[in-house]
C-alpha cells in the first residue's frame, strides 16, 4: 500500500487558493497514473480521502463508542490518499512510488510529497482449532 500525505489542516486550507488549472492538473496526473496501474494490472484499489476538517477517531470503551472530531491541527501530516498495488519487484514499486511523489502543484510545480509504503500481511496460515483456546 502506497499512502500519500496531504500535510496537516493548514496545509489542506490552502488547496482552496489552488487555480481551477492547478487542481485539474493534480486530478488529471493521479487519474493518469490510475489509469497505468490499471493497464498494467497493478492497481488493486486507490482512493482520495477528505481533508482532516472531515475525519474524526473512534475510540472504544465501556460506556460505548467515545468519537474525537477533526479537524486535528496538532497532526503534522494527514493521510490525502493510497493506493494498494501488486507489483513483481521492488524496482518496480519505488517507480510508482516516485510518480506517485512527483504530483504537481501550483503552476506544475513537482510537489515530491513523501509516499510511505507499507506491505500488506496476509493473514497466517493456521489451523482454526489452534485459535480456540483464543477465544471467548
Amino acid at each position: 500500500m502506497l499512502v500519500s500525505y496531504g500535510g496537516n489542516q493548514e496545509d489542506w486550507e490552502g488547496l482552496a487558493a489552488w487555480g481551477d488549472e492547478d487542481m485539474h492538473r493534480m486530478v488529471a496526473y493521479m487519474r493518469d497514473l490510475d489509469a497505468e496501474l490499471r493497464a498494467t494490472g497493478e492497481l488493486l484499489q486507490s482512493e482520495g480521502l477528505s481533508g482532516p476538517a472531515r475525519a474524526f477517531v473512534v475510540r472504544g470503551s465501556d460506556d460505548g463508542p467515545v468519537v474525537v472530531d477533526g479537524p486535528f491541527t496538532e497532526a503534522k501530516e494527514v493521510i490525502a490518499g493510497y493506493w494498494v498495488v501488486d507489483v513483481d519487484s521492488h524496482e518496480r514499486l519505488l517507480e510508482i512510488a516516485r510518480k506517485a511523489s512527483a504530483c504537481p502543484g501550483p503552476g506544475g510545480t513537482v510537489l515530491n510529497q513523501p509516499i510511505e509504503v507499507h506491505p500488506i500481511m496476509s493473514a497466517p496460515d493456521v489451523d482454526p482449532q489452534t485459535l480456540a483456546p483464543y477465544r471467548k
